[in-house]
C-alpha cells in the first residue's frame, strides 16, 4: 500500500501518528477559512508539517533534559526522520478535497467529503488494528466505531459552524 493509504505502520509510535494526523488535518480542515481547495491543502499540510516539527523539538529537548547531554546527531536524525506520518496520513483526504472541488463541487461539499474520507479512514483504522490487536469481533465493531466518531464529530462541527 502507498504512503498515502496505509492506515498501519512498522510501529506503534508511527501508527499512532497517522491516527493524529488525520484526526488534526480534518480538525484544521474544519477550522479552516481559506476561499479555494488548493489553499485549504496548504494550510492543512502547513499546519500538520508546524504540528510534526513541534512534536520532533519537543522529544529531543525532552531526551536533552531526562538524559542530562546534548542529544547525539543520531538521536537528532532519527526523531527528524521519523513521524512524517502525522503529515502523509492526510493526503488522501486532501486528494479528495481537490478532486471533488474540480469536479464542480462547492468547496463546502468538497470539504464535508474530505472529512468522510478521514472518517472512512478511522474506521478503517479502528477495524484492521483491531484485527493486529486480537480483538473480538464486538470489540473491533467498538474501535471502529470509536476511531470513526472522531470524524464523525468533525463533520458535525463542519456542518454546525459553516
Amino acid at each position: 500500500m502507498s504512503i498515502w493509504l496505509r492506515l498501519r505502520h512498522e510501529t506503534e509510535e508511527a501508527t499512532a501518528s497517522g491516527i493524529y494526523g488525520l484526526i488534526v488535518g480534518a480538525a484544521v480542515l474544519v477550522a479552516s477559512h481559506a476561499a479555494t481547495a488548493w489553499r485549504t491543502t496548504i494550510v492543512v499540510l502547513a499546519t500538520l508539517t508546524i504540528y510534526w516539527l513541534a512534536e520532533r523539538y519537543a522529544r529531543i529537548v525532552a531526551e536533552r533534559i531526562h538524559e542530562g547531554h546534548r542529544p547525539t546527531w543520531h538521536t537528532v536524525r532519527r526523531q527528524l526522520s521519523s513521524g512524517w506520518e502525522m503529515v502523509t496520513a492526510s493526503g488522501l483526504p486532501l486528494l479528495m478535497l481537490v478532486l471533488a472541488r474540480l469536479g464542480g463541487a462547492s468547496l463546502e461539499t468538497a470539504e464535508i467529503i474530505s472529512l468522510a474520507c478521514t472518517t472512512g479512514l478511522l474506521c478503517g483504522a479502528g477495524w484492521w488494528i483491531g484485527a493486529d490487536g486480537r480483538l473480538h469481533p464486538l470489540e473491533r465493531l467498538v474501535s471502529t466505531l470509536t476511531a470513526g466518531a472522531f470524524g464523525a464529530a468533525l463533520i458535525l462541527l463542519k456542518t454546525v459552524l459553516h
